[in-house]
């Protein structure tokens, strides 16, 4: 945890599981019947997956048939209910053969001090950066990592970032000299698949994070091709504390899953400031559609703000006015993201 204590979480994105509950812990009281119904109810689900991995089971039907009861369970308990479920499912033993996944453990430890940090993500990207990760965890461990770097919301993950680098492309075919800016942009990795920063086609790429690690891991990896990371943060967004200058695309990829409504709302306002005219903000969002939630909020420690295609087009509507661009929303090709765009109107 010591490269933790360089991060000063500005609190404006929920990333961490503390930060969200006390964003959203409310006053209701759960109701005693229905808690020990769901409590009976998870202890069998978790105990159906300890008995699974001792009696040897393959792990990838271990797993996936405890994220879908996860899944169900979820979705059948009141919220008050649900929250006082994640801590008995984190301290029940199938933990210990759970976290054995590299993908899961560094989700759940938290190394860098919050929830998916760009390393998880290199995780599911099965980047070359997270070999030894891998390498390292026990033969359980990759079997189990196998199944979960293929889940659906793994597999939507690295389209997104596809789909990230195919708009920078189709940026630079646009116009000229493009500039782009990423913000909370971690490692960058889509930067690895554009074809227009290798043809040098870019006249600057701008990466923002709060984390210093990821704008250290941008700036070491990424030298020498026009592609700069910066300290920044949601709340200095908000204040308008950096002289950035405007943009022909601007995006946040995985920054709207930690923000509350109201947040998303004015970021998406300030980052069309950024935007330059007849240029475009794009932003993503893990769908409620997903089904590993249940297991991403237990044995993962990893809550995230999921969202609908409504939802996004809410965000929008409230953030802009509708005369002056034109806008999107679509899901990539699982469903698992839901993604917004803004195009703003020439001059």
């Amino acid at each position: 945890m010591a490269q933790a204590s360089h991060l000063k979480l500005d609190e404006q994105s929920l990333i961490t599981s503390q930060l969200v509950k006390k964003h959203t812990t409310t006053s209701d009281v759960a109701d005693s019947t229905e808690l020990k119904e769901k409590v009976a109810q998870l202890a069998l689900v978790l105990d159906l997956a300890r008995q699974g991995f001792e009696s040897g089971t393959p792990a990838a039907d271990i797993v996936d048939r405890l994220a879908a009861r996860l899944h169900d369970l979820r979705n059948q308990a009141s919220p008050v209910v649900w929250q006082q479920l994640i801590p008995l499912a984190q301290e029940h033993p199938v933990s210990e053969f759970l976290k054995q996944d590299p993908f899961t453990r560094w989700s759940f430890d938290k190394p860098r001090g919050y929830s998916g940090d760009a390393s998880l993500l290199d995780i599911y990207y099965k980047h070359p950066s997270a070999d030894e990760i891998v390498a390292s965890s026990t033969e359980l461990g990759r079997e189990i990592y196998a199944y979960t770097s293929e889940a659906a919301s793994s597999v939507a993950g690295r389209e997104r970032r596809d789909i990230l680098a195919r708009t920078v492309d189709a940026t630079a075919e646009r116009v000229e000299n493009a500039e782009v800016l990423a913000i909370a942009c971690g490692h960058l990795r889509e930067a690895e698949l554009s074809t227009a920063l290798a043809g040098k086609k870019l006249k600057r790429w701008i990466g923002l994070d709060q984390d210093p690690i990821s704008v250290g891991t941008v700036n070491r990896d990424l030298a020498g091709t026009g592609v700069e990371a910066i300290d920044g943060s949601v709340k200095g967004i908000l204040r308008r504390s950096y002289s950035l200058g405007t943009f022909d695309l601007v995006y946040a990829s995985g920054l709207y899953d930690y923000l509350p409504r109201a947040v998303a709302i004015r970021l998406t306002q300030r980052a069309m400031e950024l935007v330059k005219p007849g240029g475009e903000f794009l932003f993503a969002n893990f769908s409620d559609e997903i089904t590993t939630d249940g297991y991403m909020e237990t044995f993962m420690d990893w809550p995230l703000i999921l969202r609908a295609d409504k939802d996004m087009q809410d965000i929008i509507d409230r953030a802009i006015d509708r005369n002056h661009a034109d806008t999107e929303v679509f899901y990539g090709s699982n469903r698992n993201i839901v993604y917004g765009v803004i195009r703003k109107h020439p001059a």
